[in-house]
């Protein structure tokens, strides 16, 4: 088993700026680092480091997207303004996406990024592998950007999977705490790729990644959301993984599968109310490493999104890729004592519902 570890340093080079708009907020908030900093990321790859689980993974180099990957996507006149705008000095994707000077190829390479390790694996480079991009992607749209997400890295590397390296069908799970809006957009009528998505009801985007939003046209039926209440933690994710995921993905029999890995539905994420702990994370990628074994010959590729707490990012993530090397070990998470005694860990019966009804469209693909 060979597992493969993407990253770029510049990276952590994207510039969001500060938490604070002067002039939007009324001048009322003090400017600190935002949300979405290189700080999770930076502090992820340097637990792997000192901890020499690095070590123990074979390095994926990456270059730049091109703009012809990128149109398969996006529209030509929004790649064409966040192009412009990064050489004016910066500006915004379109809600809350924003980058500084030189964003544009920052994020050519963070989609670059996501498309070599894909190759990695269908390849055989390695047998499955992590890339941790950023900026994110999961949220970016054909025509703007949204939720710090540029361009959408997911399902660029998707279309070029399928269009230059001979892909047939391609599973996608996402289980950042916020909805897929936008991988959800790109492929929403074609069945050619199968999109889940677990997350928090309700959070972002606002009124979407409902249950019954399942796709339209020859994607009817493609497009599986689970909008799990807010409070949700270990049992609750293992469960939706086990009883949706699993039999929708054994149905589809895709020929490789995408985990969009947002860390941001851990304990202590700061844009979210979910309780995912590092173990939760680690029985969560053991549940989709036995999928991949079972349903595409292991090929499975982990592409980072989302995540905030600086503090427990690491942690989570690391567990993830300890799951993906299959590792007998794991580090100390120095956290996991005060967590195991919370209580309403196990699946809730008003999660147990989302599932259900969800578990309903993933049977129908049978």
């Amino acid at each position: 088993m060979s597992t493969g570890f993407h990253w770029n340093e510049l990276y952590a080079w994207h510039d969001t700026g500060t938490g604070s708009a002067y002039l939007s907020t009324g001048g009322l908030v003090e400017p600190e680092q935002h949300g979405e900093s290189p700080a999770t990321k930076r502090r992820l790859r340097n637990l792997l480091d000192v901890t020499g689980l690095l070590d123990r993974t074979v390095p994926i180099s990456g270059g730049s997207a091109d703009e012809k990957q990128l149109r398969r996507v996006h529209a030509p006149e929004y790649v064409a303004r966040v192009k412009r705008e990064s050489e004016e000095g910066g500006g915004d994707g379109g809600e809350l996406a924003p980058f500084g000077p030189g964003g544009f190829e920052i994020a050519l390479l963070s989609t670059g990024g996501a498309i070599s390790t894909l190759e990695a694996v269908w390849s055989g480079e390695v047998d499955n592998a992590y890339a941790l991009t950023r900026p994110p992607g999961h949220h970016a749209e054909a025509d703007e950007g949204r939720g710090f997400c540029v361009f959408a890295n997911i399902a660029v590397a998707t279309r070029h999977a399928q269009e230059e390296l001979g892909v047939g069908r391609v599973a996608i799970v996402d289980w950042d705490v916020h909805h897929g809006n936008g991988t959800e957009h790109a492929f929403y009528d074609d069945p050619g790729v199968l999109t889940i998505s677990l997350h928090q009801d309700g959070l972002y985007p606002a009124e979407s990644g409902l249950v019954e939003h399942t796709g339209e046209g020859d994607g009817e039926g493609f497009n599986i959301n689970v909008p799990l209440p807010p409070g949700s933690g270990n049992g609750a994710y293992v469960a939706a993984l086990e009883q949706v995921v699993v039999p929708a993905v054994g149905n589809y029999a895709p020929d490789i599968l995408i985990i969009a890995s947002g860390l941001d539905a851990s304990m202590m994420d700061p844009l979210a109310m979910m309780c995912v702990t590092s173990e939760g994370y680690r029985r969560m990628t053991d549940v989709m490493m036995d999928l991949a074994d079972s349903a595409c010959d292991g090929k499975l590729v982990a592409i980072h999104e989302g995540g905030y707490s600086t503090s427990y990012v690491p942690f989570c993530g690391a567990a993830v890729v300890e799951g993906l090397l299959r590792s007998e070990d794991s580090i100390e998470d120095p956290y996991i004592a005060a967590f195991r005694g919370m209580g309403y860990m196990d699946v809730q019966p008003h999660q147990q519902a989302v599932i259900d009804a969800a578990a309903k469209h993933a049977a129908a693909l049978g």
